[in-house]
């Protein structure tokens, strides 16, 4: 069996620890490797190694620096397949979906070669006699992150690629469930002329974590993941004296006008429900029907096209819409909500339950899931299932519809399908969830805006990506700068002011 490593110093690294955890092929159910799980100890030789590499590569100009970021694009494209492959394997989402992992990632790797511009700092010609004031935009030091498994190579390379591009050194902790496509990154980032040292990734589990928050030599840490554990990292982490931003769980409504275009608002709702197997934080999980006869007409284009979706290893070929979940006990945790649903009273107009791949009856597949009569006091509305589980809540009026988005307690993204522009604007400037789409189902920012969400869904004040990814990277020091120009006085004994 295939024994994974640390990435440290530039080297693949063998853990010392002795702890290990299974990495399984989801479609299979077979456990196809093990990681080491890293200590303390191992954790801190990491940080030391990256501490003495960071000013160094601090001192590079960003031009240099961005010059590496535009070796690892080709890189990556170079190794697109391989990639894919990998990940599709140890997550078991399909190739096409794979391949949208490392572009999404792909695409900030782009927005970071344009850090010579995006550091550049501010400048005052005579602020005062004689006085020039001006800013630097300086590096923190060591920063981590801490990634989940469903974006095994999207999200790492959303915090790394800012990260480094400002001159950081970073630690990378990916999730312990498919480690395989973070270490192939910090090899090619190596080999796009990133020096060694500079981009560690240590695998581990909550023993790593906790490694990270209490290290005083790191001055920043990001996460994704639910908001159980970025309510405690967010914690942790001020608590310590670090910078940190941290992303939560979701449950995104989409709201189905009695205007909209049924077939478009099926067709969307079916990609963003289901694709992935549900295990997008952005995943559209809540369609939000206002008034009965919509909820009729979206529900016979919806289900058809539910019914007829193909659920398959990424070995399939790319006709397979998603693959299974991530792990066994992801699976028996929405067999467990999808009968909660049942039990509470929601109709299951497709059900899923009994779905059966023959030949691979140890994968963790789940079967199309879709609910209809959902009311908010039910276990699968107030919870955020990550599978292929979509409910249908049917409301009276636009008003009642925008309450349910806006009453619940997580604020990741939304989606409203209508032909009206006064409803689409009331909506996008009343709604309080972070990233709106307007006939978008998945409303994701492109990288030269930012990715975040309100409420539960996020913690901090900096979104991921976009401008604000140099300005929690970064700290901001001001120079006020006097010359004199031969005429001396005296000392001066009150703050002087700028006339």
């Amino acid at each position: 069996m295939q024994e994974l490593t640390h990435y440290i110093g530039g080297a693949h690294v063998k853990g010392t620890s002795g702890r290990f955890a299974d990495v399984y092929n989801p479609a299979t159910g077979e456990v196809q490797a093990k990681v080491p799980l890293a200590n303390g100890d191992e954790m801190a030789n990491a940080v030391e190694i990256a501490a003495k590499a960071q000013p160094a590569w601090a001192a590079v100009n960003p031009q240099r620096r961005a010059r590496v970021m535009m070796a690892f694009v080709g890189l990556l494209n170079r190794d697109m397949e391989k990639l894919a492959e990998a990940l599709s394997r140890e997550h078991g989402k399909t190739i096409p979906d794979a391949k949208g992992d490392v572009i999404r990632g792909l695409e900030v790797v782009e927005y970071c070669i344009g850090a010579p511009e995006l550091l550049k700092g501010d400048f005052t010609d005579s602020a005062g006699p004689g006085i020039d004031m001006y800013s630097m935009k300086q590096a923190l030091g060591v920063t981590a992150g801490i990634t989940p498994f469903n974006f095994p190579a999207m999200i790492p390379m959303w915090m790394f690629a800012p990260a480094i591009a400002c001159g950081n050194a970073f630690i990378l902790k990916p999730s312990e469930r498919d480690p395989s496509v973070p270490l192939m990154l910090a090899e090619l980032m190596e080999e796009a002329g990133l020096p060694k040292g500079i981009l560690q990734v240590v695998n581990g589990d909550k023993e790593a974590v906790d490694a990270i928050l209490y290290n005083d030599t790191i001055q920043s840490v990001g996460f994704v993941g639910s908001t159980p554990i970025a309510e405690y990292i967010y914690g942790t982490g001020c608590a310590q004296g670090k910078r940190v931003q941290c992303f939560g769980g979701a449950k995104n409504h989409m709201i189905i006008m009695p205007d909209a275009d049924m077939e478009q608002a099926a067709d969307a709702l079916v990609g963003a429900g289901y694709g992935a197997a549900g295990e997008r934080c952005m995943a559209i999980s809540v369609a939000v029907a206002v008034g009965d006869e919509t909820a009729d007409r979206l529900l016979e284009k919806l289900v058809p096209k539910v019914e007829a979706l193909k659920v398959g290893p990424y070995t399939s070929g790319n006709d397979v819409d998603y693959g299974p979940v991530v792990t066994a006990a992801a699976k028996a945790n929405i067999g467990r909500l999808v009968q909660t649903g049942i039990d509470q009273g929601a109709k299951l107009v497709v059900d899923g339950r009994n779905f059966n791949l023959q030949g691979y009856e140890d994968g963790f597949f789940v079967g199309p899931h879709l609910f209809d009569n959902v009311t908010k006091d039910m276990d699968i509305y107030t919870t955020e299932i990550f599978g292929p589980v979509l409910s249908m809540m049917r409301a009276e009026n636009y008003e009642e519809a925008i309450g349910l988005a806006m009453d619940h307690e997580y604020g990741n993204g939304t989606a409203i399908y209508t032909r009206d522009g006064d409803t689409a604007r009331d909506f996008a400037a009343r709604i309080n969830i972070g990233m709106v789409g307007i006939n978008v189902p998945i409303p994701v920012p492109l990288a030269y805006h930012t990715f975040g969400g309100w409420k539960k869904s996020m913690f901090g004040d900096l979104n991921q990506h976009g401008p604000d990814a140099f300005k929690f990277y970064t700290r901001t020091k001001t120079i006020t700068s006097r010359w004199p120009s031969g005429i001396k006085e005296g000392g001066e004994f009150s703050i002087p002011l700028m006339d």
